[in-house]
């Protein structure tokens, strides 16, 4: 067991007793002075605004993906830096489709991030599919300048 008044480091841990699986940890230690950064709902839209992908979910996974990624750049984070991911889905999409290209990113990380999924009825972007929100913590430095 981790004793969090001894954390120095960013930890992902998935614990003995839970199912120990590599496309996700159970639990993350942010200890203080991390920078915490917070990404808002990715969809697979390019920069323009255009949904990319049309009805294909693995390609419109691959946009979300690399949205969070540019979103996670701008603060100085990257994959790597992921502790929490919800990953929402529409309804009757190919859920193993979606996961296999969300899990082509997230698998670069060191060790996996916290991930949550749910099947909801819609999403604000007509026709998306998926979208992603995520944390992620930095250690300590200096933060970037706009």
């Amino acid at each position: 067991m981790i004793s969090i008044l001894d954390m120095t480091e960013i930890k992902l841990l998935r614990p003995e007793g839970l199912f120990a699986s590599p496309a996700f940890s159970h639990v993350a230690v942010v200890p203080p002075g991390a920078t915490t950064v917070y990404v808002g709902g990715q969809n697979a839209v390019d920069q323009n605004g255009d949904l990319v992908g049309g009805t294909d979910v693995a390609v419109q996974t691959r946009q979300v993906m690399a949205n969070l990624a540019t979103a996670l750049a701008a603060a100085g984070a990257g994959i790597e830096h992921l502790v929490s991911v919800l990953v929402m889905l529409v309804e009757g999409v190919d859920v193993q489709a979606a996961y296999a290209a969300a899990a082509a990113t997230l698998g670069s990380a060191k060790a996996p991030p916290l991930v949550s999924a749910a099947i909801v009825s819609g999403l604000g972007v007509p026709g998306a599919m998926v979208e992603v929100s995520a944390i992620a913590a930095t250690p300590d430095r200096a933060a970037p300048t706009d």
